[in-house]
């Protein structure tokens, strides 16, 4: 599943091609998508889209009367084309545009939205309940100190609940636990308010370098240029169940928390 830092890239990718342009066409093949494709977003068409902004791991095209919601699912992708461009499978939406350019969305398995509201973006049902972004000044060492006090919740399940803090999704959790040195399955409520000050700094510092490496390449993603990303070559332990810590030189321990991969150090990690 694409995470945030997929996200951002392929925010970062299509924002030049869209931002100030005018939508001439919405071509929509198949709308079934985790929910259905709404009439409504043929009003997006003569409308043009002033920002492309990201909410968790919804990507917003604003205009002055309303903004598409979309959401890449677990196996969607943006690309930016020619108008004219054949469509292949699973291409189940175009957005076309006054440069020439069409905004294509891919999802093989159908898991992602596309949705439009007239009202603010960020009242929308989708978008209103969730936590502060994980790399902005809200989310600090107080707050999730505060959010953590009396839970029982696995530290690795609470930073995933996006009530908490948005877009920290399992590669990331993974990495974050590690670096800050702490077990996935111990209580939230147990970590001390100095290693939650640390887990919040390696939360920042591990998705910033994600995103400035272009994400993580999994079989499902690659950034809106068709690049794939490069962040998996520097994972410490997702992925890497069964193999020297690079630490400690211990087997990294694979199991399940929330039906997620988890890997760890048991001797790192406490």
């Amino acid at each position: 599943m694409p995470e945030l830092p997929e996200v951002e890239v392929s925010r970062q990718g299509i924002s030049p091609w869209l931002t100030g342009i005018q939508v001439t066409r919405v071509v929509v093949r198949d709308g079934r998508l985790r929910w259905p494709v709404p009439g409504e977003i043929q009003e997006l068409v003569n409308l043009t889209i002033h920002r492309v902004s990201r909410r968790a791991k919804y990507l917003l095209l604003e205009t002055d009367f309303g903004t598409a919601i979309l959401h890449l699912g677990m196996s969607g992708s943006l690309r930016v084309l020619d108008i004219g461009t054949p469509a292949e499978k699973h291409d189940h939406v175009d957005i076309e545009l006054a440069n020439g350019k069409l905004l294509r969305l891919n999802d093989p398995r159908r898991f992602g939205a596309l949705l439009w509201t007239r009202e603010p973006a960020e009242a929308h049902a989708l978008l209103a309940k969730l936590g502060p972004e994980p790399l902005t000044d809200a989310f600090n060492a107080d707050y999730l100190r505060e959010r953590a006090r009396g839970r029982s919740t696995a530290i690795k399940t609470f930073l995933m609940d996006n009530h908490v803090v948005v877009g920290v999704g399992n590669i990331y959790a993974n990495e974050a636990l590690y670096a800050a040195g702490i077990h996935p399955k111990r209580a939230a409520g147990e970590v001390s308010g100095e290693r939650l000050a640390t887990l919040v700094a390696e939360i920042k510092r591990v998705l910033a370098a994600a995103i400035v490496q272009g994400g993580t390449t999994l079989k499902d993603f690659t950034s809106a240029d068709g690049k794939p990303g490069y962040f998996v070559q520097q994972l410490q332990v997702y992925g890497r169940g069964g193999q020297p810590c690079h630490q400690c030189q211990q087997p990294l321990t694979e199991i399940r928390i929330g039906q997620r991969t988890t890997v760890f150090c048991s001797q790192c990690q406490h």
